[in-house]
C-alpha cells in the first residue's frame, strides 16, 4: 500500500509542478528599486546567503517570492536535483528540509535557518524597506 500511496503523490507532484512554475513566474513580484549603492551594499551582504530549495516546494516559491519583491541576489542551491547540495544540506543543517537558509557571518559562522515564514520574516527585518 505504501508505494502505491507514494506513486500516486509522485505523480501528483509531476502534473502540478509545470502548473506552480508558470504561476509563479506570471505573479512574480516587482522588486525593490534602490539606489545603485544601495543595490551595491545589499548584494554585498547577500554574498553571504544561500537558499537551499527544491523548485517546486510552495515553501520554496514563497521565500524565493519574498527574495523577488526585496531584489536579493541569494544563491539558489537545488536540493532536490544536486546530490552535493543534498548532502551538504543534511551534513550542516542536520535534515533535509526545504526551504533552508545558510547564513554565513563574516567570522565564518554558519546559521542554517529553516522555515519559510522564519526566513522571510528574517529576509524582511534584515532587507526590507525602512
Amino acid at each position: 500500500m505504501k508505494p502505491l500511496i507514494r506513486l500516486f503523490f509522485r505523480t501528483l507532484r509531476l502534473i502540478l509542478a509545470p502548473f506552480m512554475l508558470v504561476g509563479y513566474w506570471l505573479t512574480r513580484p516587482k522588486g525593490i528599486v534602490r539606489p545603485a549603492a544601495a543595490q551595491q551594499d545589499v548584494d554585498a551582504r547577500t554574498r553571504s546567503l544561500a537558499l537551499y530549495h527544491y523548485p517546486t516546494c510552495p515553501f520554496c516559491l514563497k521565500t524565493r517570492r519574498t527574495m523577488q519583491r526585496l531584489s536579493l541576489n541569494i544563491e539558489l542551491r537545488d536540493a532536490q536535483h544536486d546530490e552535493t547540495h543534498r548532502t551538504a544540506l543534511i551534513a550542516g543543517g542536520g535534515k533535509a528540509q526545504v526551504p533552508c537558509l545558510l547564513i554565513t557571518d563574516a567570522q565564518g559562522k554558519q546559521t542554517w535557518m529553516y522555515e519559510s515564514d522564519a526566513i522571510n520574516a528574517w529576509l524582511n527585518r534584515e532587507f526590507g524597506a525602512a
